[in-house]
């Protein structure tokens, strides 16, 4: 099977992913399809591998073509109406839930939630939180309210920009936001995903720092505020915390070894 997908240009991990799905299998089944790859693809599954194949090669994400990606242990269903998950983000999701260790029934805030990835695997891993995500979008909010059906999630839902009425109180605001800059070279290969959710003004930090400077007024005494950034916004996220007054300001480093996502501490009483 797969020898045929090789002259398709697509990668050995991609061709696997995608043929599973035309079999209709799990995407965990590799094993099973190494154990049957000298089996003959019949005539009504090739063409629709191969469709499948010729879509990847133009640089859809595999996650959009089988309908799903799995994030902290989650099995998440994904369209274009949302950007895929990506593993760095766990990165913030672990930090979140470090942050959360020892508080009772904590209020969590996701800011631009898209698939739910963030909310949904809090609230998987704190059943006591209430967790409330939000999203500008409403095609977003309605991948991702559904995927907090199909999990069993209660997962609240709410459509705004940012901040705005998200009330107060809150022991931990979590956010994803765009961080990419206007014109930055990695856009074409992200073509296939939402803009609104990738591109933040010419340096990649407008919602970052209308983030940073409204989220005070919405934490309680000793609440968080953790942020996703790009590659090389640390600092510079690190500087705009400290500057609105929050403490302990830090980053987390994701997979790579990169710092990823900084956030602070806000103290009420100084």
């Amino acid at each position: 099977m797969l020898a045929a997908a090789a002259g398709l240009g697509v990668e050995r991990l991609d061709a696997q992913l995608l043929l599973l799905h035309v079999l209709g299998r799990s995407g965990s089944e590799r094993a099973w399809l190494m154990a049957h790859d000298t089996d003959v693809l019949t005539a009504e599954v090739w063409p629709a591998f191969a469709q499948l194949c010729a879509r990847r090669v133009e640089g859809e994400p595999v996650a959009y073509l089988v309908g799903e990606k799995e994030f902290h242990g989650l099995g998440l269903q994904v369209d274009r109406r949302v950007l895929v998950p990506r593993p760095d983000t766990e990165t913030l999701v672990e930090w979140a839930l470090q942050c959360l260790d020892g508080r009772t029934v904590p209020s969590v805030l996701d800011l631009g939630t898209g698939s739910g990835a963030i909310a949904l695997a809090i609230q998987h891993a704190r059943p006591d939180a209430t967790v409330t995500a939000v999203d500008a979008s409403a095609d977003a909010l309605a991948v991702a309210s559904a995927n907090a059906a199909r999990l069993g999630l209660p997962v609240r839902f709410k459509e705004a920009n940012w901040l705005a009425g998200a009330g107060t109180g809150h022991d931990l605001i979590v956010s994803n936001p765009p961080y990419i800059a206007a014109g930055d070279s990695h856009l074409p290969a992200l073509r296939h995903e939402p803009v609104q959710a990738l591109v933040s003004g010419a340096d990649g930090l407008d919602d970052i720092r209308r983030i940073v400077e409204s989220a005070p007024d919405h934490l309680a005494d000793g609440g968080w505020l953790m942020l996703e950034h790009g590659y090389d916004q640390a600092e510079t996220v690190r500087q705009l915390l400290a500057r609105r007054g929050f403490a302990e300001v830090q980053s987390r480093n994701d997979l790579a070894g990169i710092a990823r996502c900084s956030g602070g501490i806000w103290r009420t009483v100084k």
